[in-house]
């Protein structure tokens, strides 16, 4: 008889070390979904492609955000009191942000649905006016013929006009990674800053430690929905 014995019992013991192998990977796997020693966001979907132009008459398109972890929003210069609060909001992101490092640089939008009033001028006045730091937030405004598509039909955010000069609209927050694809997403609300912040962070923590073997546990987080709230 050969040396190991006959092939029939080596494919015996290769077919136990395989079913081993299969075990250990489900209980693993279940381990995992059981304790959930991380949390990730959701991957809602791909956030819309636009061509904008900002605050100071460059161009800004979903391309030059690639890499970035975005942070949208959705107003109009001549609002007022109704976009105080997320004025206010993206203004708190801001300054939390500021002078902390991150893996991923994070850039926010003030994206405009009013092209027909908001030009680069009246864009640079309300960043101005907001506190808005142009290496961090950026006030954006497209073609009239592509407004609706990029905001309402891209981000799916409600906006109509009002009849009196103004628009009706619901409050929206729209969180991008670096992918460009949709990470979370605030409705008919304006969420607090610490919320938004902490997301973002959740975000960046994924990407600075989903490397090598933990990028299947982050993987698995995202099967098992282990989402961050």
């Amino acid at each position: 008889m050969s040396e190991g014995g006959s092939p029939r019992k080596r494919n015996i013991r290769w077919e136990w070390v395989a079913a081993a192998a299969v075990l250990l990977a489900v209980l693993s796997v279940v381990a995992f979904a059981t304790l959930q020693p991380i949390k990730v966001l959701p991957r809602i979907g791909l956030a819309p492609g636009f061509i904008l132009t900002d605050q100071n008459g460059q161009r800004l398109t979903n391309e030059d955000l690639r890499g970035k972890i975005v942070l949208y929003n959705f107003s109009y210069t001549q609002c007022g009191e109704p976009c105080k609060g997320m004025d206010a909001t993206m203004r708190a992101v801001q300054d939390r942000l500021a002078g902390q490092e991150t893996a991923v640089p994070v850039s926010l939008v003030t994206i405009s649905f009013d092209p027909e009033r908001d030009t680069s001028a009246a864009l640079q006045a309300r960043a101005r006016e907001v506190g808005a730091d142009p290496a961090r937030w950026r006030l954006a405004v497209g073609e009239p013929s592509q407004t609706k598509a990029i905001v309402g039909g891209g981000f799916e955010v409600y906006y109509e006009p009002d009849g009196k000069g103004g628009f009706k609209f619901d409050p929206a927050f729209a969180l991008v990674d670096g992918w460009g694809i949709l990470r979370a997403q605030h409705r008919n609300r304006t969420p607090d800053a610490d919320v938004l912040v902490r997301q973002i962070r959740v975000v960046d923590d994924e990407v600075r430690k989903s490397r090598g073997v933990a990028r299947l546990a982050y993987e698995a987080a995202h099967l098992f929905a282990c989402y961050a709230r």
